[in-house]
């Protein structure tokens, strides 16, 4: 027959009000209830072996046990979808694991060409918590998330916000809960994210090593964090090596500027544009690594037609989804994890980087 809180409470000669605030550790009733009144619930348990019913702890802590996902860029479209799709299986799995449904939020609406988190319909209370996932995440709107204590985790690194007050007019602050109040981080980001400064820094040093002095990197550097924590790996190795971001500009003219200045390696933020770049220096008969070689910092956003096995590192996406479900849930529990997690990236050998021509 399983113990009850009633049986506890009747063995320990206290109320189930005592116990159950005995139980859950409550630091406001804590003063309340006398030290040998505490000692002697907690002995009663002990002895009995008594277990907690799982289920109306999270009716207690009042969990639906749904987690949202918030996705800030569409993530179903073929030209993404292959990217996207190891996040959203790790999210998955997880969640499954731990026996919690997912809600896909799909009803924001698009901003100057982007989704927003708040807005004046959103239904973030239906879940427990989100997961948010997106190359880009607005600054406010994670401002706003940590200023109102809501329970969430980025699906990749984020800079901590300076606070940003809500602006006339702007949709209804969301309303506290027990969990949201636990997981309040101190204007701290919750995120699981890949280390793409040490993957870079440890590939570049790599490249130096075989003798590559004239090195290029090839992609924004700045804007997400992804980009800007593959610029500063680069950086750590390359202090003058040069950086070109070809938002205004073919890769073609990319390529012109890498032979007209003698480069002999490049390290390219995202494999399609590597893919495409060794191409176009194929293309002018050119070899690649021979003559030029190139490194990917990550996987491709967009499909790559060509099966060459590039060096340089994998992104790991399905275990960055898998531990975000792990921190999301330990932040609903009440537990003090590390909320900022940064998880290795897999280095890739290949067969695109190798000494310059004359070594």
């Amino acid at each position: 027959m399983r113990l009850t809180q009633r049986d506890i409470a009747r063995l320990a000669r206290v109320s189930q009000t005592t116990v159950s605030l005995v139980l859950n550790n409550r630091a406001d009733a804590s003063a309340r209830i006398p030290a040998d009144t505490r000692d002697r619930v907690l002995k009663v348990i002990r002895e009995t072996g008594y277990v907690a019913d799982p289920l109306a702890r999270r009716l207690q802590q009042q969990r639906n046990q749904i987690l949202g996902v918030f996705t800030y860029e569409s993530v179903f479209p073929s030209a993404s979808a292959d990217f996207y799709h190891p996040f959203l299986s790790g999210i998955e799995e997880s969640a499954e694991e731990r026996g919690l449904d997912l809600l896909l939020f799909t009803s924001a609406p698009v901003t100057d060409g982007r989704r927003r988190v708040f807005h004046a319909n959103n239904r973030l209370r239906l879940a427990d918590g989100s997961l948010l996932l997106g190359r880009h995440i607005p600054a406010e709107e994670l401002s706003r998330l940590v200023a109102e204590q809501y329970p969430f985790v980025s699906v990749g690194r984020r800079d901590d916000p300076e606070r940003v007050e809500p602006q006339p007019g702007s949709p209804s602050p969301l309303p506290s809960t027990p969990a949201a109040r636990a997981a309040g981080g101190g204007g701290v980001v919750p995120y699981v994210g890949a280390d793409y400064v040490s993957a870079t820094a440890t590939l570049t040093e790599r490249a130096s090593g075989l003798g590559h002095q004239q090195v290029a990197f090839v992609g924004p550097g700045e804007g997400a964090e992804s980009s800007a924590d593959r610029l500063r790996g680069f950086r750590q190795i390359a202090p003058r090596g040069l950086h070109i971001a070809p938002t205004d500009r073919p890769l073609s003219g990319v390529l012109d500027e890498l032979l007209a200045q003698h480069f002999t390696a490049v390290f390219v933020e995202d494999l399609a544009d590597a893919d495409a770049l060794a191409e176009a220096a194929r293309g002018r008969g050119l070899t690649v690594p021979g003559d030029l070689s190139v490194v990917a910092l990550g996987d491709a956003s967009r499909p790559v037609p060509s099966d060459v096995d590039y060096s340089g590192f994998h992104i790991p996406r399905k275990e960055m989804g898998r531990q975000a479900v792990g921190l999301l849930e330990a932040i609903l529990s009440g537990e003090t994890p590390d909320l900022q997690q940064l998880l290795p990236c897999e280095l890739v050998v290949g067969s695109t980087l190798a000494p310059p021509k004359g070594l």
